[in-house]
């Protein structure tokens, strides 16, 4: 649920990254990623909840109950195009998260989750889960693969995985021994990012053999973890990033080594050791890329490799990274990596989201 400290009451991507939402306590915005353009606003009141499905009309919005005709029981499905609603779904709780994409539509309450059609709005699976008072999820919005994550338990760190299409569980996966604060999958659904209430450990684990494929130390004293984010990348993910309570924002290269067994996809690439990943080379990190103990949401938009034609070989790449914080700024950051896995930053843009003429620079 949105921490209404903050004047910003949420904050969202789309599912491809090309477009982002806000809401305040005066309604919501939203705006194009790669120019900081306002595509889109409502002056309605306050939202706790605002989710678009890729670049299409359709938002999923849920308010915040502070006006009467905005409960936070109540999704509304909004035609931006019109400026109407579509269809209302109401509930017996408040719904904490909404999570879209061509096929299914995704409500989670405290205790149960339901999976609706998109399209006829027909319920098709409720899921009891375990008390989730935040609504940590993540879902994999590709029609192959598509899989939601959720907490299994409240008092470690498991995780259920669901594959939404097939509507059945597929796994569960014991990832940290402490309760969950965050995780992300990858949007092809191959891998899952886990990080627990300590903070210390960031965990990637193969959704379809549910294994332990990489881990890392985001620092040596607990932080709350804000957010995690995968890459774009349409095989395997090379670039996972944190942001945290300590104010920074941490990347991760997942490096593939070949291995012995090649007799399948999975079992041809495996990733960097754990000694290999707590080596203080991979700790670069940016500091202060938002103040201490504020709320941020970091994204990697995109991942552009450089290659060296003349040997087929990639020997650098461009990590495009934005980060949005909930104390209403907008910054999009450049971290390139060289053949020798040294990152350097560089601070492309940023812009103040609740100015009424913000624009970016």
């Amino acid at each position: 649920m949105a921490n209404h400290s903050y004047p910003i009451l949420c904050a969202s991507f789309n599912q491809d990254f090309s477009l982002f939402a806000i809401a305040t306590r005066d309604g919501f915005k939203i705006f194009d990623s790669s120019t900081g353009r306002l595509c889109y606003e409502q002056a309605i009141g306050a939202f706790t909840i605002v989710e678009m499905l890729f670049s299409s009309s359709l938002l999923a919005i849920v308010g915040a109950g502070e006006q009467p005709s905005l409960s936070p029981r109540r999704l509304c499905l909004f035609n931006t195009t019109t400026g109407h609603p579509l269809r209302e779904l109401n509930f017996l709780t408040s719904i904490l998260a909404v999570r879209m994409n061509r096929k299914r539509l995704v409500v989670l309450l405290q205790e149960k989750t339901y999976v609706y059609d998109i399209n006829s709005l027909t319920i098709l699976d409720t899921i009891d889960t375990a008390p989730n008072l935040k609504g940590l999820c993540a879902f994999s919005p590709s029609l192959d693969g598509c899989f939601l994550a959720l907490p299994a338990c409240t008092t470690r760190g498991s995780v259920l995985l669901y594959n939404v299409m097939e509507l059945q569980s597929h796994c569960e996966i014991d990832a940290h021994r402490a309760p969950l604060v965050a995780m992300v999958l990858s949007s092809n659904g191959m891998y899952i990012a886990t990080a627990s209430e300590q903070g210390t450990i960031i965990r990637v684990h193969s959704v379809s053999e549910a294994t332990k494929s990489y881990s890392f130390r985001r620092g040596t004293y607990p932080s709350t973890i804000f957010s995690l984010s995968f890459g774009p990348s349409m095989e395997i993910p090379e670039i996972l990033v944190a942001t945290s309570s300590s104010g920074q924002s941490s990347p991760q290269k997942l490096k593939k080594k070949r291995s012995r067994r090649s007799n399948s996809f999975l079992g041809s690439m495996m990733l960097e050791s754990v000694t290999d990943a707590l080596d203080p080379a991979h700790h670069n990190v940016l500091h202060n890329a938002a103040p201490a103990g504020v709320k941020s949401y970091a994204v990697i938009r995109k991942v552009d490799k450089i290659t060296d034609p003349s040997i087929s070989e990639t020997l650098a790449c461009r990590v495009t990274i934005s980060i949005l914080t909930y104390n209403g700024y907008f910054q999009d950051y450049i971290l390139s990596i060289n053949n020798q896995d040294e990152f350097l930053w560089s601070l492309a843009r940023g812009f103040n989201l609740l100015l009424d003429d913000a624009i970016c620079s």
